[in-house]
């Protein structure tokens, strides 16, 4: 299938591993030409050399936090024009909400709610000055179905959601679209951070805590970043353009519900 974006220009951020490096990987197979952000210099090189021998596209990397305000500034500048904007960042860690504190919230918000924002607000009137332009949040299955340790990551990233609501509706008619991208458990580095912790928290060996977790999805396995990154691609092509302000699940029906 042809997803017509060949020669289309994005930046994905935290794309050196994980969702975000499926998410990258399938839209230079699709001929899209990359900005790629991530903290760790060396894995982002590492995977946009391998992204150029494979696909033929042009890499620029920018090494950064996306989540701060000079990561930002680092990465938009190298971004000026993109067609496609793919969101995405760590999420906060697991805990209570005995122990969470207001920094505990800021930190949380600026990374899932208020980066992804600044990354919209900068580059979405490009995209609307040239009438094409397509934004994917990277969010999770929390915001549909929370977590009850990961109410930090619930909080900010349904405030993220209820951001991409209305303004998706507001640029719709300017050929942008906007929509959410939430994943179930998959086989990254985040996976392994949380079934460390079932580990840790029920003294089972990772091998029984990531069966514990996998048992839950009616799939019976995580997901792989390749799946994911071809749901990115899909939503970003030429064919999702009357798709606005939507929250797709790939949580291999992990998520019990009709609606």
């Amino acid at each position: 299938m042809d997803l017509g974006l060949r020669g289309k220009r994005a930046l994905v951020c935290a794309s050196s591993k994980g969702l975000g490096l499926g998410c990258a990987e399938s839209l230079a197979e699709a001929g899209v030409d990359l900005v790629m952000n991530a903290r760790g210099e060396e894995a982002l090189e590492a995977a946009a050399a391998d992204i150029r021998a494979r696909f033929g596209v042009s890499v620029t990397t920018v090494a950064a936090d996306v989540t701060t305000q000079n990561g930002q500034a680092d990465v938009l500048a190298a971004s000026e024009g993109v067609d496609i904007l793919v969101t995405n960042a760590g999420g906060p860690p697991p805990g209570m909400w005995t122990v969470w504190e207001r920094d505990d919230f800021i930190a949380a918000l600026d990374a899932n709610m208020l980066a992804p924002i600044a990354l919209m607000k900068a580059l979405l009137p490009s995209m609307m000055e040239k009438g094409w332009g397509r934004v994917v949040n990277i969010t999770s299955v929390s915001v549909k179905a929370p977590i009850a340790v990961l109410g930090l990551s619930n909080s900010a990233r349904a405030g993220l959601t209820g951001y991409v609501a209305g303004t998706a509706r507001q640029v719709a008619g300017h050929g942008v679209t906007i929509n959410n991208l939430m994943p179930g458990i998959h086989a990254t580095d985040r996976a392994i951070a949380l079934d460390t912790g079932v580990m840790n928290a029920q003294g089972i060996s990772m091998d029984e805590a990531k069966a514990q977790r996998a048992a839950t999805i009616p799939a019976g396995r995580y997901g792989t970043r390749q799946e994911f990154g071809a749901a990115c691609a899909f939503m970003c092509s030429q064919y999702a353009g009357f798709m606005v302000g939507q929250n797709v699940l790939l949580d291999g029906g992990a998520v019990n519900a009709t609606l």
